[in-house]
């Protein structure tokens, strides 16, 4: 059973959030109650990850910088330690 079959609300699950608007200039807002549960606050630094299929982009994940350098790290930091 993946974690977002119909009753497994014990796992954290993918779920629509909020539903945002794209200004004419490209900007949206994230709601306040989104950025305190994600703890992002002014000045933030927010890297845009997409996944895309041969149709365009399907998934759009905002991910904060410091955690995104924490992955990076983990993952790569090995492989270029066997290199070296």
């Amino acid at each position: 059973m993946s974690c977002c079959s119909a009753g497994n609300e014990q796992k954290p699950c993918c779920q629509v959030e909020s539903v945002v608007t794209v200004d004419e200039r490209g900007q949206m807002v994230l709601p306040k109650e989104i950025r305190e549960r994600a703890g992002i606050q002014p000045g933030d630094k927010l890297a845009l990850v997409s996944w895309g299929e041969e149709s365009g982009i399907a998934v759009l994940a905002l991910i904060g910088v410091d955690k995104l350098n924490n992955m990076v790290r983990q993952i790569l930091g090995p492989v270029f330690n066997e290199i070296k």
